[in-house]
């Protein structure tokens, strides 16, 4: 499908070239890399290459996610991936939301891959089950900017579509059965109030996984995109020292 819609402004791939060792970044769903920025640019500002891919079909127009499918989500990642593995030798991954479920992906498919940070991960949502099943409706409302964070917004669709909404559903279904092939080490963040993803999913996935280094970390200050929220730093500099010990 050709790209009918341009990129919005912030919503941008971002890439860093840096150190050896490289840092795959991944948006969640409807949203954008703008959600990730930050974090990127200090993990450059460190000396790390950097890479934060756009999600097909994500930061253009919500008619156009609606054309794409999970698997052109992780084509997108995938080809972060391989990015960073022409100019690093040690790859750590993290991602928001879905993206956080994307990094879980990445783990059960490629072992090489050295420790995993996912932020608010998504691997089981009973309500977007519900919305899935939808027949008489295409658009929903939209689940972008749950921010505690006064005058933060995030940039993301006004609408979701319901055929996307199934994709997200059939990733979290795919990702959920293969948590136990994840063995490297995590540093999973949980925001503990959180009206897109509940919180027992980052619960679920930290028993699951078979990583004998793992770690669970609460926010307290923060909602889903936690981000661009009070947390930001804490995230930051969790990551930057989780990531150091691995080096």
């Amino acid at each position: 499908m050709a790209d009918n819609y341009p990129v919005l402004n912030g919503a941008e791939p971002f890439y860093y070239e840096g150190g050896r060792t490289g840092i795959l970044v991944s948006h969640g769903f409807t949203g954008s890399t703008q959600s990730m920025r930050p974090l990127g640019e200090a993990y450059a500002k460190a000396g790390y290459t950097v890479c934060g891919p756009r999600l097909k079909g994500h930061g253009t127009h919500y008619e156009e996610m609606e054309q794409t499918q999970y698997s052109d989500w992780i084509a997108s990642i995938e080809e972060g991936f391989q990015w960073l593995k022409e100019r690093c030798d040690d790859i750590f991954v993290t991602g928001l939301s879905m993206g956080g479920t994307l990094t879980l992906y990445m783990a059960e498919k490629h072992s090489e891959i050295k420790a995993i940070i996912p932020i608010n991960a998504a691997v089981e949502i009973s309500d977007m089950e519900g919305a899935a099943a939808l027949q008489d409706a295409r658009f929903l409302d939209a689940i972008g900017s749950d921010i505690k964070k006064a005058d933060v917004k995030e940039l993301a669709y006004e609408k979701t579509p319901v055929k996307s909404i199934g994709e997200i559903v059939q990733l979290m279904e795919l990702v959920k059965g293969g948590l136990a092939d994840i063995q490297c080490p995590a540093l999973i963040f949980v925001s503990s109030e959180d009206h897109v993803v509940p919180p027992d999913n980052s619960r679920l996935i930290l028993d699951r996984i078979s990583s004998k280094d793992k770690k669970l970390i609460t926010m307290e200050n923060s909602y889903h995109v936690a981000t661009l929220d009070n947390d930001q730093q804490l995230i930051i500099d969790e990551t930057l020292a989780f990531i150091k010990k691995y080096q």
